[in-house]
């Protein structure tokens, strides 16, 4: 299983990063440390000392520099190290010879990306690289919740942009029943590494939906590696939801799910919201640790049309930018405009 490299990924909410703090993931198979110096900064560095191996995240940061706790090795967040307190100046070692890697970071809308690169590939050597997403303006983030799958991203993915399986998986009061299963025909168009679900009204068998009064549209676009942002306005009143997929190895992966508004009264309301956030996500996450049962013994998977278009769609976005990064060219869209259609 390979994960996609060259691209950014999200990392964590920036507020659980505090100046002078340090926070250790796993991301992509890879160990990470995550810190924010005193001036504010974010930096991310490959958590392991080159000494020993020792992961640096058990040692201490005092704002500005990295310590190792096994022998004292520091390193400054741009990896460098600037002392080993083991020299005695005979050895003709130069400390800041020595680096761990870092990853290019940046803090933006109320969370940290990462950008992992594939170390295999020169930068300098590419096109034009991949950006943040970024969220409608005007909007501000009002709930985060965060969840742990126990399966490959891939899986995860399809499940994020399944538009069949809501009357069966989410089956709410406050969302929609098996009993209003409808047709239901959406325009969809090729967008930055992905496609995009064009404005259109959302679904009046959505009771959501209703709580922002007026008649609302709604706008989905999903983008490489695995980020989808659902974006709702009525009138002045925009709701923006950002779902992000980060694989921490093969056969796990951490969903973020922030809701970004400016609606006064979904603001103050937000601890209510998580809760219906949680339960919805929580859902998804029942139904993907059955479906890893059968997965064990079914790989080849049955995928129809129109429902499971955009999953095939993901597939191939996946292998035009796997096909782009090695031939060191442009990236294709796959993707043709299009109406899909489906009951749900």
């Amino acid at each position: 299983m390979t994960f996609l490299r060259n691209l950014w990924y999200f990392a964590l909410p920036a507020a659980s990063l505090k100046k002078g703090r340090m926070v250790d993931k796993l991301l992509l198979n890879e160990p990470v440390l995550f810190g924010r110096d005193d001036h504010g900064q974010v930096f991310a560095l490959r958590d392991i000392c080159p000494h020993r191996g020792m992961p640096l995240s058990c040692g201490r940061f005092d704002g500005k520099e990295v310590e190792c706790c096994y022998h004292g090795w520091r390193f400054k967040p741009s990896g460098v190290c600037t002392a080993i307190p083991a020299l005695t100046g005979h050895e003709n070692i130069d400390p800041a010879n020595i680096r761990v890697r870092s990853f290019p970071v940046k803090e933006y809308q109320g969370g940290i990306w990462i950008f992992m690169e594939d170390p295999k590939i020169k930068l300098s050597e590419l096109p034009p690289l991949p950006t943040v997403p970024d969220i409608p303006a005007n909007a501000v983030p009002a709930v985060c919740e965060i969840m742990h799958f126990p399966c490959y991203i891939d899986h995860a993915v399809a499940g994020l942009m399944d538009p069949a399986h809501g009357p069966f998986v989410h089956t709410s009061w406050w969302w929609r029943s098996r009993a209003s299963i409808h047709e239901k025909a959406k325009p969809f168009g090729p967008s930055y590494l992905g496609f995009t679900m064009l404005r259109h009204k959302p679904s009046s068998n959505s009771f959501a939906y209703k709580l922002l009064g007026g008649v609302p549209e709604t706008e989905i676009s999903f983008q490489l590696p695995g980020i989808r942002i659902e974006y709702t306005r009525t009138g002045k009143n925009v709701v923006g939801n950002l779902t992000c997929v980060t694989p921490i190895d093969d056969k796990n992966t951490e969903i973020t799910h922030i809701i970004f508004t400016n609606i006064g009264w979904l603001k103050l309301f937000a601890p209510i919201v998580r809760i219906f956030a949680k339960r919805f996500l929580n859902q998804d996450k029942s139904v993907v640790v059955m479906q890893q049962d059968g997965l064990k013994y079914e790989q080849n998977l049955l995928l129809i049309r129109d429902a499971d278009t955009q999953a095939r769609w993901y597939q191939q976005l996946k292998n035009e930018f796997i096909r782009a990064q090695s031939e060191q060219r442009g990236f294709v869209n796959p993707v043709k405009e299009t109406i899909l259609k489906w009951r749900s």
